[in-house]
């Protein structure tokens, strides 16, 4: 006869299977409660080192100054990882005390990044160190789990089919198969608008080189020069030319830019902050009249390309921009009411081989960018706007498909970082 098994023996044994199963269980469960948690706070690290580079780049952008450009990612990252939700990580940095440690590189080159350049424009910001407790997974031996993030940015180049925002309510005319970009040369002195009535006009008669963004109407070109327009143009399409002079308009918009506020922008201060350097020429500029054109004088002295260094020009702004000691007004995030680069405007190029008589529309080639050299005058006869052509200038809008390195408006964006798994 076979032996007869106990009852206590097999209950004994499904006690030990269920144990181990449950603690299996236990271990799944924790694992994927603790997965969650790492992910949760890995994202938001993440989100932090992103805002990080992004307000670096604007800064580097804005100023040119790494100095400012480091202070301001720190800043970025400490309050970003002390916002509500983000305890831990808030915690684990501590104000720069806790066991992240954040490092800051720039590279001139992207791809690849090449840490160590003096003056990037491409920036990182990467965060190591961030160390999160175990759960319920202790029991499996693992008591802890460190996770990092790094994120590049920097600028990019709005080319052919982009999308352009915050675009000057002017517009100069191109030539698409002219040498250097449109036919400009840089660090050329342009006018931006003409003024003198009955003067011969490359668009048409009557023809002031001004713009429709968002309609016609001295208001609505006094605030779009001060920079209200939230209109967008598009490579490739037209642009909606505007008749008339507009001279009281297009001085009381544009001046804010330099600290002026006359007629109806006074008082408006906090809406179109004034650039944070506002020196311009002594003595004024004045235009001649050269064909359809215009050349740049000041005094007797034709104004050119290799010799615009007798002027207040944009080396010298952008110089100025790294030296807070320089500033007229102090910027906006350090409690003045000066904001960066109010007087580098992106400019929509025409196509202006037809007339336009007045109001009509012509095609956009592209964007060029120009650097304010003084304010305008409020009188009909000389309320001509004057500008540098510079490489390039920052704006919103939405890259093409094919986006290049080049001259234009460019907007500051994130990008992948190759050489890190934490981007």
């Amino acid at each position: 006869m076979q032996p007869i098994k106990s009852c206590h023996s097999q209950r004994g044994a499904v006690v030990v299977l269920m144990a181990v199963a449950m603690g299996a269980l236990i271990l799944t469960a924790g694992m994927a409660l603790d997965m969650g948690h790492v992910f949760l706070n890995k994202t938001r690290l993440q989100n932090t080192v992103d805002a990080a580079a992004l307000a670096a780049a604007k800064t580097l952008d804005d100023t040119g100054n790494t100095g400012l450009a480091t202070a301001e990612a720190l800043q970025a990252f400490g309050d970003n990882a002390s916002a509500s939700g983000n305890g831990e990580l808030g915690d684990a940095y501590g104000a720069g005390n806790g066991s992240i440690q954040v490092t800051i590189e720039y590279s001139e080159t992207l791809p690849p990044f090449a840490a160590g350049a003096a003056n990037g424009p491409y920036v990182r910001v990467r965060a190591t160190g961030f160390v999160m407790p175990a759960w319920l997974v202790r029991a499996g031996g693992i008591f802890q789990k460190t996770v990092a993030a790094a994120a590049v940015a920097g600028p990019r180049t709005l080319n052919v089919g982009s999308t352009v925002c915050n675009v000057a309510p002017m517009m100069v005319c191109g030539n698409a198969g002219g040498p250097g970009y449109f036919g400009y040369t840089p660090n050329s002195a342009v006018v931006l608008k003409k003024s003198t009535p009955g003067g011969q006009s490359a668009v048409g008669p009557g023809n002031f080189q001004l713009i429709q963004l968002g309609g016609p109407g001295a208001a609505i070109v006094r605030e779009n020069m001060a920079g209200s327009y939230g209109a967008c143009l598009t490579g490739g399409s037209t642009i909606q030319t505007q008749t008339g002079n507009e001279a009281g308009p297009v001085a009381q918009g544009l001046n804010t830019r330099f600290g002026q506020y006359n007629g109806p922008m006074n008082g408006q201060q906090a809406t179109y902050p004034p650039d944070v350097i506002v020196d311009a020429q002594t003595p004024a500029l004045r235009a001649v009249q050269n064909g359809t054109g215009y050349d740049v004088y000041q005094g007797n002295l034709l104004i050119t390309p290799s010799n615009i260094d007798v002027l207040y020009n944009y080396q010298d702004y952008m110089n100025d921009l790294r030296n807070p000691g320089t500033y007229d007004y102090q910027p906006i995030n350090e409690g003045g009411i000066g904001a960066f680069e109010r007087r580098v405007l992106a400019v929509p190029v025409g196509n202006c081989d037809g007339t336009v008589n007045g109001q009509g529309s012509v095609p956009l080639l592209g964007f060029a960018c120009f650097f304010l050299l003084q304010p305008a005058e409020q009188q009909g006869n000389d309320s001509f706007v004057y500008g540098q052509f510079v490489s390039d200038c920052a704006v919103t809008g939405t890259p093409g498909p094919n986006p290049v390195a080049g001259t234009g408006p460019h907007i500051i964006q994130l990008y992948d970082d190759p050489a890190s798994n934490d981007s």
